[in-house]
Parts: C-alpha cells; structure tokens; sequence
C-alpha cells in the first residue's frame, strides 16, 4: 500500500484546514494546527512530509513577519518538511518573502486542488530523496568504505559491490570510464579497503607529458644520469613501495614505456635512470583511462601483453547521464559540502532548479556536476538555490513554467519527461522505446514531435562514436 502523505497545515482558520484535508482525498492525512512553538520543529521530522501554511490576513495570527520567521526557524533544521504557502493573488510581496525563505512552492487563494495535490506529492518527493540523503550519508560514515563515491543506482550499486570483493584481493584492476566520473576516488576506495591502507596510495597521471619526463617520475634517477641531474631521485615506483601505485589515463603512455612498464609488473624489480643496480618493489597497481583499450591494441597502440597485465579486474565507472536517478543525492551532497566551505545559506534546490539538473546531458560528468553547485551555492544569498544560480549550458533549453502550472501542462511534462527518460535507456532507438512503452512506433514519433523532444548534442556524438564498454568481471 502507498505511503499516506502526511501534511501539517498551519493557519488560524480551522475550516479551511478541514476542507481542504476532505478535497485532497485517499493519499493525504491532514493535520491542522493554529500554532507551532520552536520546541516542536525538531519533532517534525519525524511524521510530517509537508507543511502547508496560510500566509492570508487571516492565516497565522495576521502577522506576516511571525509566519516568515517561523518559515526559517524550520529551513534551518537539516531534511526538513518542505514548506508549501497559501496566500492571496495580489500579494505579491508576500510571495517573494516567503520565496526568498525557503519556501518549496506556493499556490493562490482559493487553491486548484488537481495543482494543490500535485504540489504536495512533487513536494514529498522532494522529502523522502533529503531523507535518503541523510540516511546514505550516516550510513557511509558508519561504514567508512568507499570514500566519497555515492549512487543509489543499480549500476553503482554493483559496481560499489564489486569493489568491495576485490579490494582485500591483492591483483591488478583496470578502472574505466568517460572524464569526471570518479576514477580516482574508486582506486582511493578500493586502496583503503585493502590490506595496503596503511602504506601510501601513490597517483600519477600518464597524460601530456613527455616520455623522458614520465620515465623519471615513474623509475627516478641517479645522481648525474643527465644534464641538471644534481643528486639521486627516487621516482613513484620506490614510493608506492608497499602500498598501491594508482597511473591514471594509462592509454597515454608511449609504446617505447609500455615495456618497461610491463617488466616492473612482471619482475617487481627495475633499474632508477643511470643506474645497474636494481631495486625490487612491492606494489599493487590500480590503473585507469577513458579511452577504449581494446580498440588500441587492435590498432597496434598498445601493447596486448601489458593490457592483459593490467586488466585482471575491470570496472566500469558509468557516464552521469546513464544513472540520472544518482543526480539529486549527488547534488546535496556537494550543496551541503560547499555551503559549508564557504559559509553560505544555502541549504536546498528549488524544484525548478533540481528538475534543470536532472533533464541536463553532463558531459563532464560529476566533476562538472560538482563545479555547477558550488558556482551555484557560492552566487547564492537565499536558503534555496534557484535556476538563475545555476549555469547557463544548464539552463538552456529548460522551460520554466511560472509557479501556478495548468494540469494540462503538467501533464505534457511528465510525458515528455518519462519518453526523454525511455529514450535514453534505450540509446535513443526508437523501436526499442516504443516496446518499452508499450505503444505504436508511429504514435512514439508523433508524440515525439509533439513533445518537441531532439536528442542532445553530448548523447548523439557519444552514441555516433560507439564506445565500447567491457563490463567490470573476473578475466
């Protein structure tokens, strides 16, 4: 059975509270108060899913400034209950206050029910993702295992459980994936989660940089072994000794290192620049790229003996745009972390606002996710980060609809929504969507149409390319 949504409606007019409590209908338990003492705000949270308050003349004892302050006393507390506001058409002043405190939505006096319950539902939403948020976070800190990687995703999910079955295995794992997604911070998880995690995770990037310059980063050298050699270096092999080396974008390594690589990973031993003597090494190596291995070593670009080396495991990180359930939890997440660095007020999304960073297409992945909110959260003043925070390429192309939208419009946006949604789990193959949706091939393109539904530029260049991806498995 669904969950009952359990509103608290605030106001000095009684009768109004029980009418509307009887207009909301099955799905809506409502509970009136005249009154709310500070005391009580904490045990909001544990019944209610929205507070609906009457901000009218004769809404909580007349006094708009009472109501306003009571409206932030209750955003300050961490997941709270979304606060919806009743209040005249004409006072638009009032709205704004109310807005500019918090305030999750707002519908005029008398209120259109349809609108009304969708509010309270897109509202309670809203809750139960900050809940989970909350109980994700405790959770982790609890369990202390993979870092700062978060996703409720099923393809996190089992990549999260692949990981914590490999780690206490000492072999070699090959993490891909696009830019952004978190490699580092799953070799750092999985380093910690090994029975290495007292001994240095070592990082080093492979990418535009010189072989010369690699070779030494990696081997070190010997006093005198070249021009400005002034004394011995030990490189990063020497000291990952013992812990774990982590080379990231390892497909940028030239062919003339490749074997040199390989030697160190078979014989645990090599030889410093400008030296004979050879230095054995204990290390585990986590390596990552993004781009495709197979296909290079097809195309004789690196070496099919060291691939091998290196992918006894592999897991696949997924591009953001394929797990977009992930985005709110990571969006509070780093709301919550910037608020806090900075100092600001910040403390939720608007609806609008979490919609435009579901619909967006992240080609940069979670970096770029992160990089948007603390841009918003740093250009914010309000508790609530708004759309005009946000970027630019993220707000482009997002309709935003003004604060009282038509059941009709609605409507079309959860169908545009849900067939955008099919659409992308499908790869954008229409046949297959229309399958899953369970309707005609030409209704799919006529709703297509009508939706005005284009497929992003990011999505079709990805799918153009025709990336392969080994799922993350034993060898």
């Amino acid at each position: 059975m669904e969950h009952a949504i359990q509103v608290l409606f605030l106001s000095q007019d009684s009768g109004l509270a029980e009418a509307i409590g009887r207009a909301l209908g099955d799905g809506f338990v409502t509970h009136a108060s005249s009154e709310l003492q500070v005391s009580r705000l904490i045990e909001l949270r544990g019944w209610c899913d929205v507070v609906v308050m009457d901000l009218r003349p004769a809404g909580i004892h007349g006094d708009f400034e009472h109501a306003l302050q009571m409206m932030q006393e209750i955003g300050a507390i961490p997941f709270h209950a979304p606060v919806v506001v009743l209040c005249d058409a004409d006072n638009r002043k009032l709205f704004l206050g109310a807005m500019e405190r918090g305030a999750f939505d707002s519908a005029t006096m008398p209120p259109n029910m349809v609108e009304l319950r969708l509010i309270l539902r897109r509202a309670s939403k809203f809750h139960a993702t900050e809940a989970e948020l909350g109980r994700l976070r405790a959770e982790a800190q609890r369990a202390g295992r993979l870092h700062e990687l978060m996703g409720t995703s099923p393809e996190m999910q089992e990549l999260f459980a692949l990981a914590q079955k490999v780690a206490p295995c000492d072999v070699n794992v090959l993490i891909t994936g696009e830019s952004g997604t978190g490699k580092e911070l799953l070799a750092r998880a999985i380093h910690r989660m090994s029975a290495r995690n007292t001994r240095p995770l070592v990082a080093f990037s492979c990418v535009n940089l010189p072989e010369s310059l690699i070779e030494d980063e990696l081997f070190g050298h010997e006093k005198g072994a070249f021009t400005g050699a002034l004394t011995a270096r030990s490189g990063r092999f020497e000291a990952a000794n013992h812990g774990t080396l982590f080379l990231d974008e390892i497909g940028d390594l030239s062919l003339g290192l490749q074997p040199k690589l390989l030697r160190v990973l078979q014989e645990r031993s090599f030889q410093r620049l400008g030296s004979n003597a050879t230095t054995s090494v204990n290390i585990r190596q986590i390596s990552a790229t993004n781009r495709n291995l197979t296909e290079m070593v097809q195309q004789g670009k690196f070496r099919e003996d060291l691939y091998y080396r290196l992918n006894v495991v592999q897991l696949h990180l997924p591009p953001l745009r394929e797990r977009r359930d992930d985005i709110p939890l990571l969006a509070h997440h780093f709301l919550e972390n910037c608020a806090q660095q900075f100092n600001r007020k910040a403390r939720r999304f608007s609806q609008v606002a979490l919609r435009a960073l579901e619909e967006y297409s992240w080609p940069g992945n979670v970096r770029e996710l992160e990089n948007t909110i603390q841009r918003a959260v740093v250009l914010s003043d309000a508790p609530t980060v708004d759309i005009a925070q946000l970027s630019a390429v993220v707000r482009e192309g997002y309709c935003v609809a003004g604060p009282a939208r038509s059941y009709e419009e609605e409507v079309r946006q959860f169908k545009k929504r849900l067939v955008i949604r099919t659409l992308r789990e499908c790869g954008w193959r229409k046949a297959e969507s229309a399958r899953m949706l369970g309707m005609a091939r030409g209704y799919l393109h006529r709703l297509i149409n009508q939706l005005e539904i284009q497929q992003p530029y990011e999505e079709l260049q990805a799918r153009q390319a025709d990336v392969i991806r080994p799922a993350g498995r034993l060898m």
